[in-house]
């Protein structure tokens, strides 16, 4: 983990956070204002700024909890929330891959894209594993592959479906009519479903 936390700690110190939009990604705004219970457990891995988890703070949600290997990322939040902390909100410091848990929801923003195309396949079995029956994968993933060496790591419709159809049921997954500006026609918006 230490190797990975210097990265995106020294990323954050040098505000080179090109995926930063600045505000909550509006698909995720839209989808969260059709969520009706208030208090499902929802996790936001690779959190970073957390914009949408201030939002389901905002709405009313009670049990949101955000994850993110920088220590940086992670101390900002704390201040930032620290009203939220220990009521509606729990910030980790900690590698995605060694936490436990059980949530209803899981919201992917820009996390999936962070991660080596070889960790995809164990990004898809601790999903798995940290999705209670029934609970649901949703967000928005690249469908474009990029010029340069990633981080962001792009892909494809066709890939996720390969990647996620074994463990998921795919209720969802097209290109998002409500991408920010500077990612429109390259996001897709997608539902998966555990159990």
């Amino acid at each position: 983990m230490e190797l990975e936390n210097n990265y995106w700690n020294d990323r954050w110190k040098r505000d080179e956070t090109g995926w930063d939009l600045g505000e909550v990604s509006p698909p995720l705004k839209i989808f969260i204002d059709q969520l009706t219970d208030k208090d499902s457990r929802i996790l936001v891995p690779g959190c970073g700024n957390a914009y949408e988890a201030g939002y389901l703070l905002a709405s009313g949600f009670t049990n949101v909890t955000v994850v993110d290997i920088s220590q940086v990322a992670t101390e900002r939040l704390e201040k930032r929330y620290a009203a939220f902390i220990g009521k509606q909100l729990t910030v980790l410091h900690q590698d995605f891959f060694t936490l436990d848990g059980q949530y209803d929801l899981v919201i992917e923003q820009t996390f999936f894209c962070a991660l080596d195309p070889s960790l995809r396949p164990a990004y898809v079995q601790q999903m798995k594993k940290l999705l209670q029956p029934a609970g649901q994968l949703a967000g928005l993933l690249f469908n474009i592959e990029f010029e340069k060496a990633g981080p962001p790591f792009g892909g494809s419709a066709a890939e996720y479906r390969r990647l996620f159809s074994d463990d998921f049921e795919i209720t969802e997954m097209s290109i998002s009519p409500h991408s920010a500006t500077p990612r429109a026609g390259t996001e897709l918006f997608f539902r998966l479903s555990a159990g």
